[in-house]
């Protein structure tokens, strides 16, 4: 009854305790030593103080709770107004436009391309795998349009029109035409049902209208069956062309107003990325400008294919920290049989294991944005070129694993939606699957090192800084140029050769400029050769106390 006064005690049953308090209000950059070594190693001290502050906003209690929102009310499509008016709608919980206006503010989708040189792509990445900590799904239209630049670049005029306003630092959701927006984002179509990873199988056509403003422009007709992020601004598709596949700009919006012919069929119902809307689409003689040579339309998008497989590789990482964080977190406050659960050897072991596979993705991924900031380096364009492959495909296969071990460590809890374990293993295999799965990924690796064998020079000359110091990193690199010189059955054993390609080179990073006993434990349990794949088998002699250290300041022995 209102007004009712409650005597203390009065049917309560029990009093709540030993539960591990929420993780917020805590600055995410700070707490990550593995991070802090890796942009004062790759040349991105200058930026660290906007690192730092963008980490303080990641660990916010209101950035946290925002990640929470954008997937317990997912986006809603509308694809006709009240009186029948096709529309193509999308609407989203207002705490998606905050973790977009978050990311484009500090210009997650930009700095790299506004102020390149040193430093510039290592530290747009430490800021990117800050923010997917928080939430996954927002990153996606993020990512493309940060991608969409090198590919935008070919074109001069399209270039002049809409780079302005790619880059522009600020996020502007309103559904209007480009020309009348202050900031503008861009998704990508490219799968088709008949064809998914077979691009060339498209059946979507383009038909020569002629020269408009703003470049070649052409009418498609087709269908794309994955149009991820269906409110940006504008989309690079694939479509066949006389002359073979063309790469068109296809705006959602024509520049007289009108509202161009895409139309939003239905949005996907996945088990994870939810926040993002993915849809299925008609292009029913939509407007799309070409971009880069007529008939290289495969060639010119895979400039950006190349930027959003770096990001995969920054999202399966931060998920992997926002994993471990939560579970150390946990096992640092739940006590169990008499003691907290970080002190008990096997918990530690596991978590151990869990924190050297985020040293190891976080030592790989770093590189390659390193990599990225030496465009006129020919060794470093190579890191690249494999590297993009390479650390896709193992960093995200091993996502689901790790998800799911890390969850465990918090037992029922790490099932419930109000943990955030639950979301990470959902999401955990999006990034697996998204921009090629692994057979393409290591099909993608065999194409390169036999189209540009120097590519494969460049990624082993890595190990040369190494030898004698870690006699099972040696024995593996010996195994693996021995697998690499050997031709016969090479799409076969694609799967072992880059997963040997992704664990050489942590474990060759690692020990050059990482912590030796990180470094010794992850190379002992990664290429050992034991047999154990699972997490939490890390052999003897590990020490898991100096490993756990370095997860987060909530550990303590």
């Amino acid at each position: 009854m209102s007004g009712e006064t409650c005597i203390a005690g009065t049917g309560a049953t029990h009093e709540v305790f030993n539960q591990s308090p929420a993780l917020e209000n805590f600055n995410s950059y700070d707490a990550d030593q593995p991070l802090q070594e890796a942009v004062l190693s790759y040349d991105a001290a200058a930026f660290e103080e906007s690192i730092r502050q963008h980490g303080l906003r990641c660990g916010s209690a209101e950035s946290i709770a925002w990640g929470f929102l954008a997937n317990r009310y997912g986006p809603v499509l509308e694809t006709h107004d009240r009186t029948g008016v096709r529309q193509d709608l999308v609407h989203y919980h207002p705490a998606y436009h905050s973790l977009m206006k978050m990311a484009l503010s500090h210009g997650l989708h930009a700095t790299p391309w506004l102020e390149p040189g040193r430093g510039a792509h290592v530290a747009r990445a430490a800021a990117y795998y800050l923010q997917a900590q928080v939430e996954a799904g927002h990153g996606c239209p993020v990512t493309m349009t940060f991608a969409s630049v090198p590919a935008l670049r070919q074109s001069p005029e399209l270039s002049e029109h809409w780079l302005p306003k790619v880059l522009t630092c600020i996020y502007d959701p309103r559904n209007i035409p480009a020309s009348q927006k202050r900031a503008l984002t861009i998704g990508m179509g490219m799968t088709e049902k008949q064809g998914g990873s077979d691009v060339r199988a498209n059946t979507t056509r383009a038909t020569a209208l002629g020269h408009m403003a703003e470049g070649d422009a052409y009418e498609l007709t087709g269908h794309k069956w994955f149009l991820s992020a269906p409110m940006c601004d504008g989309f690079l598709m694939l479509a066949q062309t006389a002359e073979g596949p063309g790469c068109f700009l296809v705006p959602r919006w024509r520049p007289d107003g009108t509202k161009n012919p895409l139309e939003l069929q239905r949005l996907k119902d996945k088990m994870g990325n939810v926040a993002n809307a993915s849809s299925e689409a008609e292009l029913r003689g939509a407007l799309g400008w070409r971009i880069g040579a007529a008939g290289r339309g495969i060639p010119t998008i895979i400039e950006m294919v190349a930027m959003t497989r770096f990001d995969c590789m920054i999202g399966s990482l931060a998920a992997q920290r926002q994993a471990v964080v939560q579970a150390t977190h946990h096992a640092a406050h739940r006590h169990a049989f008499g003691k907290p659960l970080l002190q008990q050897a096997l918990m530690q072991n596991v978590l151990a294991d869990l924190h050297l596979e985020v040293e190891g993705a976080l030592a790989l991924t770093f590189r390659i944005a390193h990599a990225l900031d030496q465009p006129a380096d020919e060794d470093a364009r190579n890191l690249v070129r494999l590297g993009a492959a390479v650390g896709k495909y193992w960093i995200c296969k091993r996502g689901p694993q790790h998800a799911y071990e890390a969850m465990e460590c918090l037992g029922g809890n790490g099932v419930n939606e109000a943990f955030i374990s639950a979301r990470l293993y959902r999401d955990a295999p999006i990034n697996a699957i998204w921009e090629g799965s692994g057979n393409i990924q290591a099909l993608d690796v065999l194409r390169a090192i036999n189209k540009t064998p120097q590519v494969l020079d460049s990624w082993l000359a890595t190990f040369d800084a190494v030898p004698g110091r870690f006699a099972v990193l040696d024995r593996a690199v010996v195994q693996l140029r021995r697998a690499l010189a050997d031709p016969a059955d090479a799409e076969y054993r694609a799967r072992w050769l880059i997963a040997q390609l992704a664990l050489t080179m942590q474990a060759a990073l690692l020990a050059q400029s990482g912590d030796p006993l990180v470094a010794d434990a992850f190379i002992r349990s990664r290429l050992g050769g034991d047999g154990q794949h699972h997490f939490g088998c890390l052999p003897r002699g590990i020490d898991c106390r100096h490993i756990l250290k370095r997860a987060g300041p909530w550990v303590d022995f």
